[in-house]
């Protein structure tokens, strides 16, 4: 058992200063003052001058590593456990990306025990960049059915030179039975969409919801912030009632010098000014996922990878440069993602909940971590949670 005292709590929506009592990796009681029996063991953690928030959730992780598209030497490293909770990050979804041959989906998948084995939460999509989509037992309802750790299928490529350039009724297709598989195992059966830069830009995901019964609901597209016109888009889409996800960067100054790139911060004040819900966007950090560049020919002109520490930095900016509020921020990647993925018990300190838990500093940084009632990162203290880290 642990006991937080007198911490702010951001539920995400601030609720004052409370203790919060965890047991058997659930939050038991948020009170004003708890007094707990002198007879209990009981770990006491002083929140005094710290901030409580819900564990992050990263929808978008290429936790076998990414890249490829410059040749071999360009494949990234595997997200290690470190690597994400020293960065808040209590619940991973993992995918693959351009390379579904290299890494398939049974490496997915045992990484994904091995994360969950070491103490945090991890999902996956089946498939990859390619329709048709590789999976696991031959059918993409099959796979979300039967196959615990899957959610989903993605991230498909759509509008993108790397692409495999589906037809409309293959992408269809993928969507209808994505959804299917859904409905028979109760998870989310959403369908991650990578964007990339075409002109055509959301087309498919706009026609789908026009000419069929697949609800908005069933897509995430994401990196809607890479160019400005495709941002433009993603605006119109959520003033339909569309989720989008924004593709955190932590180099965004440099980024902004080279394409239109756009700020997240930015992004998502001028979604609010637009009078989009707050529960319609959240943000992703591509994490180990390549950040390839490229000549407006195509041509391959060098490479970066994304960081999963960007996802606190995002949520900094949108508090210290855009003056959103840390409740409002702080739900992109806490109560937003785990409503659309359907992850139940997670983006919000209640009672009854995972005690997946952020303590931070009121700048915003990192003090302690705490997954499924697990101490992982205390600030002061080296990390050891995990083999190899």
């Amino acid at each position: 058992m642990k006991l937080i005292k007198s911490v702010k709590v951001y539920s995400p929506e601030y609720i004052g200063l409370k203790d919060i009592l965890i047991a058997g990796g659930k939050i038991c009681r948020i009170a004003d003052k708890l007094n707990i029996p002198d007879d209990w063991e009981v770990e006491i953690i002083d929140g005094e001058g710290l901030l409580a928030t819900p564990g992050f959730i990263d929808s978008h992780v290429h936790i076998l590593g990414g890249g490829g598209e410059g040749g071999f030497a360009n494949r990234t490293p595997e997200a290690t456990l470190s690597g994400l909770t020293r960065h808040g990050i209590t619940t991973v979804v993992g995918c693959l990306g351009t390379d579904g041959y290299g890494r398939d989906l049974t490496a997915l998948i045992a990484k994904i025990k091995g994360l969950r084995e070491q103490g945090i939460t991890a999902y996956g999509y089946t498939g990859s960049y390619q329709i048709p989509v590789r999976t696991l037992t031959g059918s993409i309802t099959q796979d979300i059915m039967v196959v615990d750790e899957l959610i989903g299928t993605g991230e498909i490529a759509i509008s993108d030179h790397r692409s495999s350039q589906p037809t409309y009724d293959e992408f269809l297709r993928v969507c209808a039975d994505t959804r299917l598989g859904g409905i028979l195992s109760g998870k989310a059966g959403i369908i991650n969409i990578h964007l990339g830069d075409s002109p055509r830009k959301m087309d498919m995901i706009l026609r789908a919801i026009r000419e069929t019964e697949i609800p908005s609901t069933q897509f995430l597209p994401t990196h809607v912030n890479r160019n400005a016109g495709l941002f433009e888009e993603a605006v119109e889409y959520a003033k339909l009632g569309g989720t989008v996800d924004f593709t955190g960067n932590e180099d965004i100054d440099y980024w902004e010098t080279v394409c239109d790139e756009v700020r997240v911060s930015t992004g998502i004040k001028r979604m609010l000014d637009e009078g989009i819900s707050s529960d319609l966007f959240t943000i992703s950090s591509d994490g180990q996922g390549s950040l390839p560049l490229f000549s407006p020919e195509g041509q391959f002109l060098g490479i970066g990878m994304g960081q999963s520490s960007c996802l606190l930095k995002e949520v900094r900016e949108c508090v210290q440069r855009e003056n959103i509020p840390l409740e409002i921020a702080i739900k992109a990647i806490t109560s937003n993602p785990a409503r659309v993925l359907c992850l139940s018990a997670k983006g919000q300190l209640k009672e009854g909940f995972d005690a997946d838990i952020c303590l931070m500093t009121d700048d915003l940084n990192i003090h302690t971590v705490i997954a499924r009632g697990q101490v992982m990162v205390k600030k002061g203290e080296p990390v050891v949670k995990g083999l190899f880290e």
